[in-house]
C-alpha cells in the first residue's frame, strides 16, 4: 500500500444546506467508486468552497457518509477574479496498493476545471 492523492470538484446550483450537501456527496461517492475505495482507505480530505457558498460545510456530508474516523477541513478557496462560481473542491489523501492510478473526479460545470483530466474519468 502507499499513499496516494487526488483532486475533486463539483458544482452547486445555489447556496443552500441541501445543496452543498448533496453536491458533496455525489463528489465524494464518485471519487469512492472510480477509485474503489471506502471512507476507512481515506487519510484526510481539505474541502475548499468558493465565496458564494457559505450555506454549510461540505464536511458535513463526508461524516455523514461515514468519514467519521478522518480529519476534514473546510476552508475558502482563493477569489480570483473571473473563477467558476459556486464551486466545492477536495483534496483526498489515501491509500491504495502501489499499482493503483488515482482517477481525479470533476462534475457538472466544474468538469470545466480539468479538461485534460476527462480522458480519466
Amino acid at each position: 500500500m502507499r499513499l496516494f492523492a487526488l483532486r475533486g470538484a463539483s458544482s452547486v446550483d445555489r447556496n443552500d444546506p441541501q445543496a452543498i450537501l448533496g453536491a458533496t456527496e455525489w463528489l465524494l461517492r464518485e471519487i469512492l467508486k472510480l477509485n474503489d475505495l471506502h471512507p476507512s482507505d481515506v487519510v484526510s480530505c481539505i474541502f475548499t468552497l468558493t465565496d458564494d457558498l457559505n450555506a454549510e460545510f461540505p464536511a458535513v456530508a463526508a461524516r455523514n457518509m461515514g468519514f467519521s474516523q478522518v480529519p476534514l477541513l473546510c476552508s475558502r478557496e482563493v477569489p480570483v477574479p473571473g473563477s467558476l462560481p459556486r464551486v466545492i473542491r477536495v483534496l483526498m489523501h489515501y491509500y491504495a496498493p502501489v499499482n493503483h492510478v488515482a482517477r481525479h473526479v470533476y462534475l457538472g460545470e466544474a468538469r470545466v476545471l480539468r479538461q485534460d483530466l476527462e480522458g480519466a474519468q
